[in-house]
């Protein structure tokens, strides 16, 4: 393993004595650590405490940390600047990284050259001892150029990685450059080796190829009889043209693939008449379009070159389960760009992905198709780099400086910020003068940022203080044992003080913090700040930020969408509806719904005339998948005035946004005075006379409520409510007196 141990010499610039956090044992020479776990110190005793990151902090740092520790938070900025330089992908370490040959491994120049001379050479026959010293020969060779592009492919990768950190920490560069140019010098030879066993004229039949139109079938030559009709010839040889041509497009010339033809005769029994006929008039057609290959390869002179200067995406996240050669900067390439590459590139700019070409019109109309390659318009003389315009990451962009002191964030920060642990999954609050204080998910910053928005960047939800979220998680508690007891009873009694508990904001901390696997503090921690940021945007469609390049979900995790909303089949509306004494079954109240009217409600589709049934976020009818951008947004008053919706039975069509500790309140005071009102109803069984005294307490105690809230005693809703009450207090009296 390279050694990545952080070390004096490296220029550390604006972060040049900020302070980082650290521990250690008492005495002012011992070793500084990370980490209080690091097996190195001896926990006893240990004092944390910060020190300026200079030369002398260093030379005082524990070896293990030095090369794995931490130091500083790693979505602070001092952190991700920590972080880019340790570990095997950091910069420390590459820059050890095919930096020169290995004696023990290097490929001479000598064994490249002999090898892409046996694969020149025409096979022999497959037969006696001779044919399999030529196998093993040509296996042989294949490992060593496979070899050969492999190392190149990793040396290029691991320049790119040099180059795009220096590039975002520009007081790295001189020390870097002696460093980066024998890089640069093992990584031109790499690619000299591996260019012998690329063929130009291989290049050009094989591009030639991929460019021809497809051609009329000889779908109605009777030498295709056997095949079929004049339709199912087509097809096949329809098949046979496509797997010929993507072949051709992934090749260092025209493939050499025998059961091309089967495309064509696949599946007919060979003894069938006129089977043979069929496969020769297979042969000669896949022929004829080699034949036209070579000819426009001959016609394009390798003399006459044009210029192409070509932009690289971004490689994407690392994938698990891919191939090596599938990963990094070049892992996207297919096999006859690597072969163009070797061939005809004339210079690079790594850090920045900007390869430039000189190369045949045939070769550079075929790259310029490469759905990975961008076309780079030529820019005027004096024109800023990449490295001059960025804006370069020092204290002040992320949470190290006091918010007054704050810096716009920029893509680059981002790119930056996307590389430590579990930062796009957290919530931000940013501020900017467009739209003031705003909670965003991390794609949504991405976007914005890419746009030239110009926010700061105030706090993560990792940056919510311990001393509010541990004293949470602790009152909140361990789920029960029985997995089912953690949903509360539904149905009370509306006067119980519990009533209704199961929309309510404690409920659903609970949800977030005990539907976790395992019941781990810091994964109950992780989903507490999301739900404490994320309870206060206004629209909770705003947190969806799809999917990342790998194709992961970044939508929060189903617990805290739990903690945000309330099933629908909790919620209770029958006090606020219209009386009706029309039907049989139990009436309204017409109870002001006040603090409750614009409580959000979220639902998969709410127009039954375009999509059918609503669905809830949370119903296995859309996957539980929570609430996402393209959701329909109501409110409660839209439920009590319409009457069109067609909800899904199981789900119930909806969730709600849980209610405030004000909100559930009202809810249960309108609950409490329609049962008052049911009981007083005569049509409904009469009052218990022994009663009444109770129900004439309970409507004083009642008619104090403001349903509006914040003392808005003249509202429309405030005097509904106390007409309501003073008509029942009428109703309880009158039944008393008689």
């Amino acid at each position: 393993m390279r050694d990545s141990v952080l070390t004096a010499d490296v220029p550390l610039g604006p972060f040049d004595g900020h302070l980082v956090p650290v521990f250690a044992a008492k005495g002012k020479a011992s070793k500084l650590h990370a980490h209080l776990r690091c097996s190195r110190l001896r926990a006893d005793g240990a004092v944390a405490s910060e020190v300026p990151l200079n030369a002398e902090t260093i030379a005082r740092m524990c070896s293990v940390c030095a090369h794995y520790g931490h130091w500083g938070r790693p979505d602070s900025g001092v952190g991700l600047f920590l972080r880019a330089l340790g570990g095997h992908r950091g910069l420390l370490s590459q820059l050890q990284e095919y930096a020169e040959a290995d004696p023990d491994e290097e490929v001479t120049q000598e064994e490249a050259e002999d090898a892409a001379e046996v694969l020149r050479a025409e096979p022999v026959s497959e037969e006696g001892e001779t044919y399999d010293e030529d196998r093993d020969a040509r296996d042989d060779a294949e490992r060593l150029r496979d070899l050969m592009l492999s190392r190149w492919r990793d040396a290029a990768d691991s320049l790119h990685l040099v180059e795009s950190v220096v590039a975002k920490f520009p007081w790295l560069a001189d020390w870097a450059r002696p460093k980066t140019a024998l890089k640069e010098e093992y990584l031109q030879a790499l690619r000299e080796r591996a260019g012998l066993f690329v063929d130009a004229m291989g290049l050009l039949e094989a591009a030639a190829a991929a460019s021809l139109e497809m051609s009329e079938f000889p779908a109605e030559d009777e030498a295709f009889r056997a095949i079929g009709d004049s339709r199912e010839v087509a097809r096949r040889l329809r098949s046979m043209w496509s797997r010929w041509q993507r072949a051709a497009a992934d090749a260092w010339g025209l493939p050499d693939d025998p059961l091309l033809t089967y495309q064509a005769v696949g599946g007919i029994n060979s003894r069938r008449k006129g089977h043979d006929e069929a496969c020769r008039a297979a042969e000669r057609l896949l022929a004829s379009w080699e034949e036209e290959a070579r000819r426009i390869a001959c016609a394009s002179d390798p003399g006459v070159t044009v210029k192409l200067t070509v932009h690289l995406q971004e490689p994407p996240d690392e994938d698990p389960y891919a191939q090596q050669h599938e990963r990094g900067l070049l892992g996207s390439l297919n096999h006859w760009t690597i072969g163009v590459l070797l061939t005809y590139l004339t210079s690079a700019d790594w850090g920045r992905r900007r390869l430039t070409f000189r190369a045949p019109q045939l070769i550079v109309d075929q790259l310029l198709t490469r759905t990975v390659l961008v076309r780079c318009e030529p820019e005027p003389p004096g024109t800023p780099t990449a490295a001059d315009d960025a804006s370069p990451l020092g204290p002040g962009v992320f949470d190290d400086t006091p918010v007054h002191q704050r810096r716009p964030l920029t893509a680059e920060h981002l790119r930056l910020l996307s590389t430590a642990p579990g930062a796009e999954d957290q919530l931000y609050t940013v501020f900017s003068t467009d739209a003031g204080t705003e909670v965003l998910p991390f794609k949504e910053l991405e976007r914005r940022a890419a746009s030239g928005w110009q926010g700061v960047l105030v706090a993560s939800s990792a940056d919510l203080p311990a001393a509010l979220i541990e004293p949470w998680s602790e009152a909140i508690g361990h789920p029960p044992q029985e997995p089912s007891a953690m949903w509360r009873e539904r149905m009370r009694e509306a006067d119980d003080p519990l009533f209704g508990e199961r929309l309510g904001l404690a409920v659903g901390a609970e949800h977030a913090a005990w539907l976790v696997f395992g019941d781990k503090p810091w994964a109950r921690e992780f989903n507490l700040r999301l739900l404490a940021v994320a309870r206060g945007v206004p629209d909770l469609r705003s947190l969806d930020s799809g999917y990342d390049r790998a194709g992961r979900s970044r939508s929060l995790p189903g617990a805290v969408w739990h903690g945000l909303l309330a099933h629908s089949q909790d919620l209770d509306l029958e006090p606020f509806e219209a009386p009706d004494d029309s039907t049989w079954k139990r009436s309204g109240s017409g109870i002001p719904l006040g603090l409750l009217t614009q409580v959000e409600v979220y639902a998969v589709n709410a127009d039954p005339r375009y999509q059918g049934k609503g669905h809830s976020p949370f119903c296995s009818h859309v996957r539980d998948r929570g609430v996402v951008a393209d959701d329909d947004l109501l409110t409660i008053a839209d439920l009590l005035g319409d009457t069109k919706f067609d909800w899904c039975s199981k789900c119930g069509g909806y969730a709600i946004r849980r209610l405030t500790d004000t909100q559930l309140a009202h809810y249960r005071a309108a609950h409490r005075l329609h049962d008052i009102a049911q009981q007083l109803d005569p049509g409904w069984g009469g009052y218990d006379p022994g009663r009444l005294g109770q129900l004439v307490e309970q409507l004083l105690e009642l008619e104090k409520w403001d349903p509006a809230g914040d003392d808005r005693s003249f509202s429309e809703d405030s005097r509904r409510w106390r007409r309501i009450v003073r008509e029942l207090l009428l109703r309880a009296r009158s039944a008393q007196a008689g």
